[in-house]
């Protein structure tokens, strides 16, 4: 899980779109504290960020030497500050990853009308992060608003790469030749199952996996006034994150600082609250802690997503079969494939033995990075993964089950 972050003019001016026409001096927080967001991230489990270091108003959080529409004209310490950085230097102290998001879309700069103009422009902003903030995790390519406007992106990411050979790029499947990782295409943060990794366009081929977005609050990117009632239970947000993460996806989870520069009580607790559900929905893992399996398939339900297991080469039908001592119960499963040698899985099913013979519980198609399948609550001394398809052997980092009625009680 990811967390992008919001914060600038818009958080003032109680707006979720700016215009680029805002007095850089209303941006002035007066507790200013990133370290506290990167606190509340960790405790929902949250291991990467991306920062808007500038939105579609073109306000730039960071002193750019490209324009003076930034925080060195805002009030906010005198002028001298510098968030992008700030934010940067308290998520590596807390051990995220650090990632930032600079809008193509500017309605402040005059050179937007001019797209050669504007490139230049863009990419010398981007040089400025890409040189001057370490390692960059994730770009993103955002392309909200630009309707008319031709960017030349083969440029655009030329630049980055020459900086940040490493990093992901995030961006829309029109996007296919550049990005890294594709949007889900919704930000409700829903990856459709089936989720592939592969996709084909204009013939070719490429690896780009989802990353699912979507905020913490109903409809809200930006912090607002008055607005406590679209924080999202914590029953919303793990439906949601067995919805991305348990379809083979990453969650990036939209947070917002207040007027003050912090996260409100209310949505610091909520993530907390968040990271603990999971972490309690996911403890006991019936096939580790009881479960036994045939020699050879250990690397698969040892509970250790480091190890995995593989078919036999050339193989495109296995089963990992475990037994357990006495009768359990449980409602749900978890697999991992390993992907280092691509998505293989096609078609599996969990099965249970029950009367004398194998009865599917679950059955799917892709499995991804990680899968996560509820079925109603089945009480068996015998359980196993049948993957019926493979496009080659397949890799599995893990099998697990777990009973999560008994979890949510």
């Amino acid at each position: 899980m990811g967390a992008i972050i919001h914060f600038g003019p818009n958080t003032f001016l109680d707006r979720e779109w700016g215009d680029g026409t805002a007095d850089p001096k209303v941006f002035h927080p007066t507790q200013f504290d990133p370290e506290q967001w990167m606190k509340a991230l960790q405790g929902a489990g949250i291991r990467y960020i991306v920062f808007v270091a500038k939105h579609h108003d073109g306000f730039c959080l960071w002193p750019s030497e490209q324009t003076d529409y930034s925080v060195k004209s805002s009030s906010w310490e005198n002028g001298q500050g510098n968030v992008v950085r700030r934010v940067e230097e308290a998520a590596r102290k807390y051990g995220l990853r650090f990632g930032v998001y600079l809008s193509p879309w500017d309605r402040h700069e005059p050179r937007y009308r001019d797209s050669a103009e504007y490139d230049k422009y863009y990419a010398a902003q981007l040089d400025e992060l890409a040189q001057g903030y370490g390692q960059l995790e994730e770009f993103w390519l955002d392309g909200a608003g630009s309707s008319g406007h031709v960017y030349n992106f083969p440029h655009i990411v030329e630049e980055l790469r020459t900086y940040q050979p490493n990093t992901l790029v995030f961006a829309d499947v029109g996007l296919f030749e550049y990005g890294d990782i594709r949007w889900v295409g919704n930000e409700d943060g829903v990856i459709p199952y089936e989720n592939w990794n592969v996709i084909d366009r204009h013939g070719a081929l490429r690896w780009r996996p989802v990353e699912a977005d979507t905020p913490l609050r109903k409809g809200h990117w930006f912090w607002h006034p008055n607005d406590e009632s679209s924080l999202k239970s914590v029953a919303e947000l793990v439906s949601t994150y067995e919805q991305t993460v348990g379809r083979g996806g990453q969650l990036m989870l939209g947070i917002a600082p207040d007027q003050r520069g912090l996260l409100p009580d209310a949505d610091v607790a909520r993530l907390k609250e968040f990271g603990a559900a999971i972490q309690e929905r996911f403890r006991h893992n019936l096939i580790a802690e009881h479960g036994k399996a045939a020699p050879g398939f250990q690397a698969a339900v040892d509970g250790n997503a480091d190890t995995f297991w593989s078919a036999p080469a050339g193989s495109h039908h296995a089963v990992i079969e475990v037994s357990f001592e006495r009768p359990l119960t449980f409602d749900a499963a978890l697999t991992m494939e390993w992907l280092n040698a691509g998505q293989h899985v096609e078609r599996y099913a969990i099965e249970v033995y029950r009367e004398g013979k194998w009865i599917a519980v679950a059955k799917g198609q892709a499995i991804g990075h990680k899968k996560i399948d509820h079925f109603p609550a089945v009480t068996v001394s015998r359980v196993r993964l049948n993957i019926q398809s493979s496009s080659a052997e397949a890799h599995i980092r893990e099998f697990q089950v777990f009973d999560l009625s008994h979890a949510m009680r």
